[in-house]
């Protein structure tokens, strides 16, 4: 099915629920448009033309005249609303039958129709009320779970990147700028090479902070998207105990037969602000059972791919067996051991020692019976999440593979503007006209059709 968005359409009017569905003490309704108002009007012929202020308001269904509800209107003239246009803000008691009854009459107006998943902000975008980085900011707020999660979403919806990408922007310009002069006074060589000289140690100075941003390409795709914990081990080793030991609830089987898990489980948590996704995996064996082998490859992928890998076992020896190690299966540096089921071992400080590998906080020893080593783990993943996520300045500047794209593309532009020949001074320009496109696109500075679709498709209907 296309989720694509509409391009708006001048002289339409529309309106959606703001709020969710479902029973609540208040729900909102939104209008944008050049009929906004009149529309109010139409259902509250007592509303007074005036920006800004909270009315309240009897609402009746306009040809006969029947009672709708009781409350608040509100209406921003344009262009100081979210959208830039003509809004009205409706809110009413938030019972499904209330609502339905608005959106019923709404939908009778004439001009008017139902807002398209994310067309609201959409229109902001349209109307300059907002760029790009703040839409996608905006819709990860709204999805946001955890504290770092919102903290991300929070300062790309306030224009942390918009503010860089324009100050990267000018830079470009004067880039280009000394470029146009070079080409412009050829004839005159000594002219022109000291404005070209001076143009591509700029553009190699904004290649390499351009550069620093990559190289935490994954921190705010992570911090957005959740740290990824495989936990694994052998057959019988704990890990589903564990897994529902940390859920507080009965999430995935435990049994003592070995082989229950045959694919990966997901379990998301909350910790430290920071959302991370823990995998329950299959015990690995060698095995003749076609549908466990397939669970097992399933759990060596996610913990191939994933940030961190708890290796659990129940024996004293710590070491993921080689054949997972070999062939670049699984990077060792970010995996933690853990022993579990002391509760059942004569494990005092000494037998620690013995059976860790390490002798450091890389060996854990816990029970998920009595709880034993919980916190211990706990505070460990979440001090291994945050370090690998928040970055010297705080937070990460890259949220989206698109980000990533755009900025990775214009850092190319400008190495290759850099290292350009004197002699081929309107090719050397062509790279940075590219680079100034490049990061155009991130805040929709330029033609960015193809990605406005995928972008607002995100959003609910009524934002």
């Amino acid at each position: 099915m296309d989720r694509s968005v509409r391009v708006p359409i001048a002289g339409e009017t529309i309106f959606a629920p703001a709020t969710a569905t479902g029973r609540a003490g208040i729900a909102v309704v939104r209008i944008s448009g050049p009929e906004a108002f009149a529309a109010l009007k139409s259902m509250a012929p007592g509303a007074a033309d005036r920006p800004r202020f909270a009315q309240r308001l009897r609402f009746v269904e306009p040809v006969s005249g029947e009672a709708l509800d009781d409350g608040i209107a509100i209406f921003f003239r344009n262009p100081a609303s979210f959208t830039g246009e003509d809004v009205v803000e409706l809110q009413v008691h938030g019972g499904r039958s209330v609502v339905e009854g608005f959106l019923s009459v709404l939908g009778k107006l004439p001009g008017l129709r139902l807002a398209e998943p994310g067309e609201f902000t959409r229109r902001a975008f349209e109307n300059g009320k907002i760029d790009l980085t703040q839409a996608e900011g905006l819709a990860d707020l709204i999805d946001a779970e955890t504290e770092g999660q919102r903290k991300l979403a929070y300062s790309q919806m306030r224009g942390a990147l918009r503010e860089r990408a324009e100050s990267w922007r000018h830079r470009i310009i004067e880039i280009q700028g000394l470029t146009e002069a070079a080409i412009d006074f050829s004839d005159e060589g000594d002219v022109a090479m000291t404005a070209f000289e001076q143009a591509k140690r700029l553009a190699k100075a904004l290649a390499d902070e351009l550069s620093r941003h990559l190289a935490d390409r994954n921190k705010g795709e992570i911090l957005r998207d959740g740290f990824k914990v495989a936990v694994m081990g052998l057959p019988n080793a704990g890990k589903s105990s564990l897994i529902n030991k940390l859920a507080g609830r009965d999430a995935v089987i435990v049994s003592e037969e070995a082989g229950t898990t045959r694919d990966v489980v997901e379990l998301h948590l909350n910790l430290g602000g920071i959302r991370v996704v823990m995998a329950d995996t299959a015990g690995v064996r060698a095995t003749t059972g076609a549908v466990e082998r397939e669970g097992i490859r399933r759990g060596i992928d996610w913990g191939k791919n994933a940030d961190l890998v708890l290796w659990l076992t129940e024996g004293a020896d710590l070491h993921p067996p080689s054949f997972l190690t070999d062939e670049n299966r699984l990077d060792t540096s970010k995996v933690i051991q853990v022993r579990t089921k002391i509760d059942l071992q004569d494990d005092n400080p000494a037998s620690r020692a013995a059976g860790s590998m390490t002798g450091s906080r890389s060996d854990i020893f816990i029970s998920s019976h009595t709880g034993a080593g919980i916190d211990e783990l706990v505070a460990e993943l979440a001090e291994r999440a945050k370090s690998a996520l928040l970055t010297d300045n705080g937070l990460p500047l890259i949220s989206q593979a698109r980000h990533h794209e755009a900025l990775q593309d214009a850092r190319d532009q400008l190495l290759a503007f850099s290292s350009a020949d004197d002699r081929y001074l309107e090719l050397a320009a062509e790279h940075a006209r590219r680079a100034a496109f490049a990061v155009g696109r991130l805040t929709g500075r330029v033609d960015a059709e193809e990605v406005l679709g995928a972008i607002f498709s995100r959003f609910c209907i009524g934002k």
